[in-house]
């Protein structure tokens, strides 16, 4: 299904096709930027992550001037993968547009279909049945615990999917009888935590600490906390603190003993209450 309308008839296609230009002149070994063209799929994943959040910070923000200019540079990112794909003939910008306008045909069936809903359920069942068919899966075992999960894993970022994971687990069965059981584990884990980061390798380091991370995000989960929010707020009130340290210094922060820094955290901590 496609609107065939004359590309020139609609600007947001022409403004498209300029970023899309943009783009490629960049990435041109005649003339384009050394930055840009040194750039693969791999070395650009922190920025695409990077502006995603940035998006949601601008729609949290409520500026839709903002929204507008950091939903340009993910578009950005967008285009700038699907360019250096294209230059290995992988795929091209018109394919990643194509494949997801399809995809939304084949899932919207009520819409662009023959089917007859406007029951939220029966659309989401349909959803999740026509996306099995694609990727070749059973229904029932997209309905398993286990899939689930591994979904989250695969598309969120951690600290959202331990929540999502924990939520789910508790909601099947895994789930301690009180929070004193939570809070026993939380203190065997960073027990194990400290034996390792004294006595075991690198990797079970990182494991034990894995452990913690996710038990301290159940605790979270018994007390109705949202872990996301307690660390971007915590993020906010260290860079506060630090603009405070900034203000009251004559030097930089860099030059100042242990013993400076602490009297100034404690005075910009003084300030900001």
């Amino acid at each position: 299904m496609s609107l065939n309308l004359p590309f020139d008839s609609d600007p947001n296609l022409k403004a498209l096709q300029n970023l899309i230009d943009v783009v490629a002149k960049l990435r041109s070994p005649d003339g384009g930027c050394p930055w840009d063209l040194q750039q693969t799929p791999q070395s650009l994943i922190p920025y695409v992550i990077e502006e995603a959040y940035e998006v949601v910070d601008a729609i949290q923000g409520g500026d839709s001037k903002a929204i507008a200019e950091e939903l340009g540079d993910l578009l950005m990112q967008v285009v700038l993968q699907s360019q250096i794909a294209s230059e290995s003939n992988s795929f091209s910008i018109a394919e990643v547009a194509e494949g997801i306008a399809q995809k939304l045909i084949r899932r919207h069936p009520h819409v662009f279909g023959d089917v007859k809903t406007d029951n939220m359920e029966e659309i989401h069942q349909n959803w999740e049945k026509i996306k099995a068919e694609e990727k070749g899966e059973s229904l029932a075992d997209t309905q398993k615990l286990s899939y689930r999960l591994k979904r989250y894993a695969r598309s969120l970022p951690p600290l959202t999917a331990s929540m999502k994971i924990s939520q789910k687990a508790a909601a099947n069965g895994f789930e301690w009888g009180n929070a004193d059981g939570v809070w026993a584990k939380f203190h065997e884990e960073l027990a194990e935590l400290h034996h390792a980061l004294e006595h075991e390798s690198k990797e079970n380091q990182q494991a034990e600490l894995g452990d913690l991370f996710f038990t301290l995000i159940n605790v979270a989960r018994w007390y109705d906390l949202d872990p996301s929010e307690a660390l971007r707020s915590t993020n906010r009130k260290f860079i506060q603190r630090l603009e405070v340290i900034e203000q009251l210094c004559d030097r930089p922060t860099d030059s100042l003993t242990p013993e400076e820094l602490d009297q100034f955290w404690k005075q910009a901590k003084q300030k900001l209450k």
